[in-house]
């Protein structure tokens, strides 16, 4: 048994319902990802600041 297949059943409502709740949980995640996860990952870890000198 996978994961999915066990949030599959979780979900309510028929198969047309679930797969817009799909996608608007993504879409969803998605969001929150890209406004307040990732800037706040990049100003913890900036890429830019390169300590290996030449």
């Amino acid at each position: 048994m996978s994961m999915y297949a066990a949030l599959w059943r979780i979900l309510p409502g028929p198969v047309w319902f679930r797969v817009i709740l799909v996608i608007a949980i993504l879409a969803g995640m998605i969001f929150v990802l890209f406004t307040w996860v990732f800037p706040w990952v990049d100003g913890i870890v900036n890429p830019i600041d390169v300590t290996v000198e030449q």
